[in-house]
């Protein structure tokens, strides 16, 4: 059997309103050397029919179900029995531009030493039913990353907009298991604190859907599990200054999806006691995120949303 250049691992959990459009964008994309390897993960709505219906119209899809352990080994899972040569993650709620992995492609076989790589992300709230134009777009620093861009301020973001040479992925041995907040952080770490590559597309290739619901937004979960995983690297970085920027990255999420202004504020005043210098190393980001989170609570929600965005 024909190894694909790409295995696109969708993790699936309660996701019916949104897996056939995560789904569609792959299918939709111009290169279309890739096969899709979609998981359930102990679903109770009726995603695994929807997925079965998908995947008896195209034979690139293979579905597997399993019982609930979590996003990490249900990611792992994937990359186990994917054949691709690389492996590119997407979340049952986002989805892809149709360029996406064509992008990647022209990236990895321009400098083969790059063994990840990911793109910018335009962060869309949803508006019945359907994604709303873009927010506001991730930022894509220059060169290969490292533990200080890692960590404090993860420009990946989601998942969503991973990709990494399979053989990597074996080698350092996945995600976590168990770990469902900081778990894409957590491999990043590991993976440039081993010394390898990964570079950035500055060009918009993946919809981050911003809800104030879900696991992905379960902030103070969030701000411990990074607390946890930073502590691992305490003697190579410094940790007061990260959770700051942690923390500002935290508020700012807050306010694009329109969740609480009251938690908005608790996490930007807590990065301003971690140190505030380094709230603040981006002076317009640090007093716009300081002003809005403020300020919030006397807007409307809708209004919130966009002006903060």
């Amino acid at each position: 059997m024909k190894t694909p250049y790409f295995s696109v691992i969708v993790p699936v959990h309660n996701a019916e309103a949104t897996i056939g459009e995560a789904l569609q964008s792959v299918m939709a994309q111009t290169f279309e050397d890739f096969e899709i390897i979609a998981i359930d993960d102990g679903s109770t709505d009726e995603s695994v029919r929807k997925m079965l219906r998908i995947a008896g119209a195209n034979k690139r899809m293979r579905m597997f179900a399993k019982k609930q352990e979590g996003v990490s080994a249900t990611r792992n899972h994937g990359a186990r029995v994917a054949r691709g040569k690389y492996l590119a993650f997407l979340d049952a709620d986002d989805r892809w531009t149709a360029d996406k992995l064509a992008c990647h492609k022209k990236l990895h076989d321009e400098d083969p030493t790059i063994e990840a790589s990911y793109a910018q992300i335009a962060f869309r709230s949803e508006c019945n039913g359907e994604l709303a134009d873009p927010m506001t777009y991730s930022t894509v620093p220059q060169g290969a990353l490292d533990l200080q861009t890692v960590l404090p301020e993860n420009p990946v973001c989601t998942t969503s907009n991973f990709v990494i040479q399979r053989k990597t992925f074996t080698e350092m041995e996945g995600f976590k298991d168990g770990m469902n907040h900081a778990e894409d952080q957590e491999f990043l770490a590991r993976f440039v604190a081993e010394g390898r590559k990964i570079v950035g597309i500055d060009r918009w290739l993946v919809d981050y859907r911003m809800s104030p619901d879900g696991l992905s937004c379960n902030y103070e979960a969030m701000l411990r599990g990074w607390r946890s995983l930073a502590a691992q690297y305490a003697d190579r970085f410094d940790m007061r200054q990260g959770e700051a920027i942690y923390c500002r990255y935290l508020s700012r999420r807050i306010l694009r999806a329109g969740g609480s202004a009251k938690l908005a504020r608790q996490m930007a005043f807590d990065g301003m006691r971690a140190d505030w210098r380094a709230f603040f190393s981006d002076t317009r980001r640090g007093a716009l995120t300081l002003s809005a989170a403020i300020s919030s609570s006397l807007l409307p929600q809708r209004v919130r949303t966009s002006v903060f965005a």
